[in-house]
């Protein structure tokens, strides 16, 4: 984490000096403007004990070189299998599926650094399978269905690599705390690629 910091700040830095001299030709058009949309969200995949699949596509409009705002869309889909190593039976296996949204909106203070609040709500469906009896069948499963409400507040970073391509991290975290969050009382790492960032 230490030298994922130091990177961080480092590329800051350079991007600082070379900041100076960022223009964008894209922001001085009057009325709607398609250059100014933006497309990007994450992907990310786990599998193993724990397996997850989160798809979280975003579409924006950069309303001037300071504001840009837009909507988001979260679906998720994980497993948790607890295994008895001594058996090597699986006597627990917990899924989950999210799927909400919300709006987004960016303030860039300087070109490559941003302000991010997002506002959103997720619909949380959670099963837990226990297996009662090792060799047997019998098992118990336990369904819950529920929506929370969550409000991420953080700050990122952007870097073009080429065009109106560029990639982007970001440090959120959920100011609400719901006990249900699916953020739970973590910092959220994000890093994706977008264009018109």
């Amino acid at each position: 984490m230490k030298r994922f910091l130091i990177c961080f700040f480092l590329l800051a830095a350079v991007q600082l000096a070379h900041g100076q001299y960022y223009k964008t030709d894209t922001l001085t058009h009057k009325g709607f403007d398609r250059s100014k949309l933006i497309l990007g969200g994450s992907l990310g995949v786990v599998f193993g004990d724990y397996t997850n699949v989160d798809i979280s596509p975003l579409v924006g409009y950069r309303f001037s070189e300071y504001i840009a705002a837009g909507i988001n869309v979260n679906a998720q889909y994980g497993q948790y299998k607890s295994i008895d190593y001594v058996t090597d039976r699986t006597i627990q296996r917990d899924k989950y599926t999210i799927f909400g949204g919300g709006v987004w909106g960016r303030v860039y203070p300087l070109p490559m650094l941003f302000i991010h609040i997002q506002p959103e709500y997720n619909f949380v469906t959670q099963s837990s399978t226990v297996y009662d009896t090792p060799g047997r069948d019998d098992k118990r499963t336990f369904k819950t269905n529920y929506g929370v409400p969550s409000l991420l507040i953080g700050a990122g970073y952007t870097q073009s690599v080429g065009g109106r391509v560029g990639i982007g991290i970001s440090i959120l975290y959920d100011v609400l705390q719901d006990s249900r969050s699916p953020y739970n009382n973590n910092l959220i790492y994000r890093v994706g690629a977008g264009l018109g960032f």
